[in-house]
C-alpha cells in the first residue's frame, strides 16, 4: 500500500474511534442523569427499577401523611386510583404539599417498594397538575374524582 494512503487510513480510523469514543461517553453520560416517570400502579407491580433515580407521581391519598415528631421525615401514600404507593421524604416538604393533591416525587425505590425521595415538588396553583401525573389519572379514571373533589372544595 502506497504510504500516503496508509496515512490517510490511519487518520480516517483515528477519527473515527474519537468520535465512537466521544458518542460513547456523551450517551453513557445522559443514561445516568435520566428520570423516567413511574406510576404507583407500576412501581407496585414492579416496573420501576430499583436503586435507579426515577419520577414517580399522583394524588396524595387523604389520611395518608405521617409526620415523625422528632425529625424531618414525612411518609405518605400516593395512588394513581389504581394502586398505591408509599413515599418517605426527609426534609422540608413543599408549601403547596396537600392531601388529595398531585405531586412528583424524585427517588428510588427500596427493596420494599417504598419510594425514598430525595425531592417532592408540588403543583402551583389549583388548575395545574403535572402532565405525567394528568396522564396516569385518566388512565385509571380518577381524574373525574380529582376534578369533582377540587369543585366541591373551590366553593
Amino acid at each position: 500500500m502506497n504510504p500516503v494512503r496508509k496515512k490517510r487510513l490511519l487518520i480516517i480510523l483515528a477519527t473515527l474511534a474519537g468520535v465512537g469514543i466521544a458518542v460513547a461517553l456523551a450517551l453513557s453520560a445522559l443514561q445516568q442523569n435520566i428520570n423516567l416517570f413511574y406510576t404507583p400502579t407500576q412501581i407496585a407491580s414492579g416496573e420501576a427499577p430499583q436503586d435507579t433515580r426515577i419520577r414517580a407521581g399522583g394524588l396524595v391519598e387523604v389520611g395518608s401523611v405521617k409526620r415523625s415528631s422528632d425529625s424531618l421525615e414525612t411518609d405518605f401514600v400516593v395512588t394513581d386510583g389504581a394502586a398505591n404507593v408509599t413515599i418517605r421524604y426527609s426534609g422540608i416538604l413543599p408549601d403547596l404539599f396537600r392531601e388529595g393533591q398531585g405531586i412528583v416525587a424524585m427517588g428510588r425505590v427500596n427493596a420494599d417498594g417504598v419510594l425514598i425521595a430525595d425531592q417532592v415538588l408540588a403543583k402551583h396553583d389549583e388548575n395545574y397538575m403535572p402532565p405525567e401525573v394528568m396522564q396516569a389519572l385518566e388512565q385509571s379514571a380518577m381524574k373525574q374524582k380529582h376534578d369533582a373533589a377540587t369543585q366541591g372544595g373551590a366553593q
